[in-house]
């Protein structure tokens, strides 16, 4: 049977805690109690951990062997701001799907209210890729970055960058994944009415590749969570 994952709150050598809400959800809900084994996540290492106590604030583990795991694929994913329920479903799924970055980028169509309450997300976004991390036994969760405008995201230090664009007719995302990556990949998703022909200039100049998924156009969720998938897939292939 596959153990339930989780990411510790606080870790003091052998010891480890998940406190709170964390501690809360394990006790009353899962009805955990002392004795119970699971895997917790310490940082860059996952341990098998034996619950010592355990109350609604406070479970205590004993931690023991570090259990190996995979290595996680180099994902960054650039996502325009789009309707919060959307966006937290990308979030949750691509997060599912091993993405190890996502930044959040205001765009030509971002809706200047969702601008506004953007900055105030972060920690809900935080707390949803955490949530989901546990859920599909990630070590780590992704990065949720601050908002930035895209001219501030167009330069990444390394990795191959595409861009999604509705406007592609001859190259597929699949078609740029056909050679092995090396230094990981950033994948740029656009708002709702897809990147303006402005900003999909801006990208060819900072050396974009543009690529679409087909002929159908998708809404914003679903192309960050399909392109993800066929990004991850290609990459743990290697």
């Amino acid at each position: 049977m596959t153990r339930r994952r989780w990411i510790a709150d606080q870790v003091s050598g052998d010891h480890a805690a998940l406190v709170g809400e964390h501690a809360d959800h394990l006790f009353r809900v899962l009805r955990a109690r002392v004795g119970e084994e699971f895997d917790i996540s310490i940082g860059q290492a996952v341990r098998r951990g034996k619950i010592i106590s355990a109350n609604a604030d406070r479970v205590e583990f004993e931690l023991g062997q570090e259990i190996e795991r995979a290595a996680p694929a180099q994902i960054t994913l650039l996502l325009a701001i789009f309707k919060f329920d959307r966006m937290e479903w990308a979030i949750e799924k691509c997060t599912e799907l091993d993405v190890s970055r996502i930044v959040p980028v205001i765009s030509r169509r971002t809706d200047a209210h969702l601008v506004a309450a953007s900055a105030k997300r972060v920690e809900r976004w935080q707390r949803i890729a955490r949530q989901a991390s546990e859920q599909s036994r990630r070590a780590i969760p992704p990065e949720i970055a601050a908002p930035v405008r895209l001219a501030e995201a167009l330069h990444p230090s390394e990795g191959l960058r595409v861009v999604l664009a509705e406007s592609e007719e001859k190259t597929l995302l699949r078609d740029v994944l056909s050679n092995e990556v090396e230094g990981g990949m950033i994948l740029a998703v656009g708002p709702e009415g897809g990147w303006t022909d402005e900003e999909l200039q801006s990208f060819r100049q900072a050396g974009w590749i543009s690529a679409s998924l087909g002929n159908t156009i998708l809404r914003a969720e679903t192309a960050a969570i399909a392109a993800t998938a066929v990004v991850a897939s290609t990459l743990f292939s290697f």
